[in-house]
C-alpha cells in the first residue's frame, strides 16, 4: 500500500499495525504502543492524516496505483500515462522486429526509442511517480526506463558491449539470455503486487513477464520460432500498457469513450467465501 509522502518523514519507531474500528479507542494518544489505520464511519485515517473514504485512490492502471492509498500531497499531474506510452511504444516496435514483420530483423531502428522515450521520458515519469507518492509506479518505471536504455547500450558498438564476446556467439547468446532472465524476475515480482488492482494492470506485468521469459528461452535454445513467439506476446504488452495510459488520460471532459477499472476479486473477501458455502 502506497503512504503519503509525509507519513515517511516521520521518525522511525517500533510499532504494530492494526485496523482499528473502535471509535472509543483515541489513535492520538502518545503512550498508545500501537499504530493504528482508524476508522471512523466514512473516515480513515492513516497515521496523522484523515481522508474520507471516497477521496481515497483506488487501485488503478492508469495511475499505476496497485491498492488503497491516500491521495497525493503535490500538486502534480499523473505521470503515469507518460511512462506507459514511452513504455508501450519501445516494446511495440521491437516487438515487430522479433515478429520479423516486414522482413525486419535487425532491431537497430529502436535504438533512439529506448535512449529518449523508453529510457529517459519513462525515467523522468517513474522520478514523478516517486514525488506523488506512489512508491509502486516510481519503481517500475524507472526500472523500466533503465532497462531501455541498457538494451540500447548493447546494441551501439562504442559501448562495446557485443564486441566484448568476439565470435564466441554461442556465449554472447547466453549471456543474453541471462540478462533477460533476470528483468523476467523482477516483473515476475512486480506482477504479484499486482494481483489485488485491476484486470488491464495485472495483464500488463502478466504479458511482460511472459515475454521476457520467451526471449531468453530463444536465447537459450536458439530457435527463431521462440523468438517471433515473444514478439508476438511483446505486442500484446504494449497495447495492454497503451490501454492502461488511455484509461489515465481520458475523461468526461476530453473524451466521450472513457475506462471503466475493473477490479480483480478479492480473494480474502469474507463474505464472498460464506455465499460460496
Amino acid at each position: 500500500m502506497s503512504t503519503a509522502a509525509d507519513l515517511e518523514n516521520q521518525q522511525p519507531q517500533d510499532h504494530h499495525l492494526v485496523i482499528d474500528n473502535d471509535q472509543n479507542s483515541n489513535p492520538h494518544d502518545p503512550h498508545h504502543p500501537v499504530t493504528k489505520i482508524h476508522t471512523d464511519g466514512d473516515y480513515i485515517q492513516f497515521g496523522n492524516e484523515k481522508y474520507l473514504r471516497s477521496e481515497l485512490v483506488q487501485a488503478f492502471g492508469g495511475t499505476l496505483n496497485p491498492g488503497l492509498a491516500p491521495p497525493p500531497k503535490y500538486d502534480f499531474a499523473n505521470p503515469a500515462p507518460l511512462g506507459l506510452s514511452a513504455f508501450a511504444l519501445t516494446t511495440f516496435v521491437l516487438s515487430l522486429c522479433n515478429c520479423e514483420a516486414r522482413g525486419v530483423t535487425i532491431p537497430n531502428i529502436v535504438v533512439g526509442l529506448a535512449f529518449f522515450y523508453g529510457g529517459a521520458a519513462q525515467l523522468v515519469a517513474g522520478m514523478f511517480e516517486i514525488a506523488v507518492g506512489n512508491t509502486f509506479g516510481g519503481v517500475a518505471l524507472s526500472s523500466y526506463g533503465g532497462f531501455w536504455g541498457s538494451w540500447a547500450a548493447i546494441q551501439v558498438n562504442s559501448f562495446g558491449i557485443l564486441s566484448a564476446y568476439g565470435e564466441d556467439t554461442t556465449q554472447l547468446r547466453h549471456a543474453l539470455g541471462l540478462y533477460l532472465i533476470g528483468w523476467f524476475i523482477f516483473t515476475f515480482f512486480m506482477m504479484l503486487l499486482t494481483v489485488k488492482s485491476t484486470v488491464a494492470f495485472f495483464l500488463v506485468f502478466f504479458f511482460l513477464s511472459i515475454t521476457f521469459l520467451l526471449l531468453a528461452c530463444a536465447e537459450f535454445s536458439n530457435k527463431t520460432g521462440v523468438k517471433k513467439a515473444g514478439g508476438v506476446f511483446g505486442l500484446i504488452t504494449a497495447f495492454t500498457a497503451w490501454y492502461n495510459a488511455y484509461a489515465g488520460i481520458a475523461n468526461p471532459q476530453n473524451s466521450y469513450i472513457t475506462v471503466k477499472a475493473i477490479p480483480l476479486p478479492d480473494l480474502q473477501d469474507k463474505s464472498r467465501k460464506n455465499k460460496q458455502q
